[in-house]
C-alpha cells in the first residue's frame, strides 16, 4: 500500500532523478509475449542464427503458452536486440530512484517508535532503456509490452512515449537487481494496461504491428503465439552484445565442431575471435570486454587477450562458457568499441544485495 501511495505521488509531483522522489502511479497492463505461428506473416527478420543448446534444454512442456516467455527479449521489427536482464542491461542506463515506505521493528519499550521508515528502490525509464539501446522513442509506430497474458498486453505508440506521462512509465527488478522485470505503467497511458509481469518488448518502427485483440495478438489475421516476425521467443544462450546491442549468441549445438580443437580430455574448445568473425560481427574497433556472471560485470579483459582466447560450452559452464586457461565462466559478454570507466559501472547498494 505504501508503494502505491508513492506512486501516485511520483505521478502527481513528476518522476525526477534526484533520491527520495516518489514513483509514477501504476496504470497499465501487459500482455503475453506472442511468436507467429509457423505459415504466419512472420518470417526469419534477424541475422543472429540460434539453435538449442542441450545444456539450456527446455522440456515440452514449457514451450506452449507464456512458459515460452523464460528470458525478457526485446525486439525490434522481429529482430532480437537485447534482454531485460539486469546484468545485461546497457551500460549508459542510469537507474531513478523512488522513495518508498516500508515497515520495521519497533524497538521494545519504545512506543513513539515509527513502525516504518523510508527507503529507495531502484527503477528504470523504458525511454532512457530505449534510448540506451539507440532507438528513438519518437520514431516508434506501437511498443507492445506483454505481460503475463496475451491479453495484458501495453500497447504504447511514439507519442505517448514521448509524451509528459512517458516519463512515468518505467520498470524495476522482482528481486531488485535480480530477477523479472516489472512494469509500473501510469493511470491512463497508452491502452490503459497494468500488468503485474514483463514477458517480452516488441517495438515496431517499420513493420506493420499487430493487433491486439480480446482473445491475443492478431496479425495479417494469423493468431501470433510467438515473436512476430520471427518465430519462437530466445531462450537461454551466451548473449554477446557489442555496444549495448545484441550481436551474436553461443549455443552449443550452433558452434561448428570442425572449427573446434579438442583437449586430450575430449572437451571441444573454439576461438572466441572467430566465432565472432563468422557470426558477421565486426571486431575492428573493439578495444575491451566484460564477461557477465551472476549478474554483475565481472571482468575486464583488453580485446587483443579476449580475441586470442578459447572457449567451452560443457556442462560444467553452468549454461554459460568458460573462457582461456582460468575457466573464467561467463552468462553473457559484453564487448566495447571505448574504455568503459569505473564510474560508469552500475552501483550495488548494500541493502540490494542478497
Amino acid at each position: 500500500m505504501y508503494r502505491t501511495l508513492a506512486l501516485a505521488c511520483l505521478v502527481l509531483a513528476g518522476c525526477r532523478n534526484a533520491t527520495g522522489h516518489e514513483a509514477p502511479a501504476q496504470n497499465g497492463s501487459a500482455a503475453p509475449p506472442i511468436v507467429a505461428n509457423a505459415g504466419s506473416s512472420a518470417g526469419s527478420g534477424s541475422g543472429i542464427k540460434v539453435v538449442d543448446d542441450p545444456h539450456t534444454y527446455v522440456p515440452a512442456e514449457f514451450k506452449a503458452g507464456m512458459a515460452r516467455w523464460k528470458d525478457t527479449g526485446v525486439y525490434l521489427d522481429g529482430k532480437p536486440i537485447g534482454f531485460m536482464q539486469f546484468g545485461e542491461l546497457p551500460i549508459a542506463l542510469k537507474p531513478v530512484w523512488v522513495k518508498e515506505k516500508v515497515s520495521q521493528d519497533k524497538p521494545p519499550g519504545c512506543p513513539s517508535c515509527l513502525a516504518w521508515k523510508w527507503t529507495e528502490e531502484r527503477f528504470y525509464r523504458f525511454n532512457d532503456y530505449l534510448k540506451a539501446i539507440h532507438v528513438d522513442p519518437a520514431s516508434i509506430k506501437m511498443m507492445h509490452v506483454y505481460g503475463p497474458k496475451y491479453t495484458q498486453t501495453i500497447a504504447v505508440t511514439g507519442a505517448d512515449l514521448t509524451s509528459a506521462a512517458g516519463k512515468e512509465f518505467m520498470f524495476r527488478f522482482g528481486d531488485l537487481v535480480d530477477g523479472k522485470p516489472i512494469p509500473h505503467v501510469p493511470p491512463h497511458f497508452g491502452n490503459g494496461k497494468q500488468p503485474d509481469k514483463l514477458s517480452a518488448v516488441m517495438i515496431y518502427i517499420n513493420k506493420k504491428p499487430p493487433t491486439i485483440t480480446e482473445d491475443g495478438i492478431m496479425l495479417d489475421g494469423v493468431d501470433q503465439i510467438g515473436v512476430p516476425y520471427y518465430g519462437e521467443p530466445i531462450r537461454g544462450g551466451v548473449r554477446i552484445y557489442l555496444d549495448d546491442m545484441l550481436a551474436a549468441i553461443i549455443k552449443r549445438q550452433d558452434l561448428d565442431v570442425k572449427k573446434a580443437t579438442k583437449t586430450p580430455d575430449n572437451e571441444l574448445h573454439w576461438s572466441f575471435g572467430e566465432f565472432l568473425t563468422s557470426s558477421g560481427v565486426d571486431t575492428s574497433k573493439i578495444v575491451e570486454g566484460w564477461i557477465i556472471r551472476d549478474d554483475r560485470r565481472q571482468e575486464r579483459i583488453a580485446w587483443n587477450d579476449l580475441k586470442a582466447m578459447t572457449f567451452t560450452a560443457s556442462s560444467q559452464a553452468h549454461g554459460g562458457v568458460l573462457l582461456g586457461d582460468k575457466n573464467i565462466r561467463a552468462s553473457a559478454i559484453a564487448l566495447h568499441t571505448r574504455t568503459i570507466a569505473p564510474s560508469e559501472l552500475p552501483v550495488i547498494r548494500p541493502e540490494e544485495e542478497h
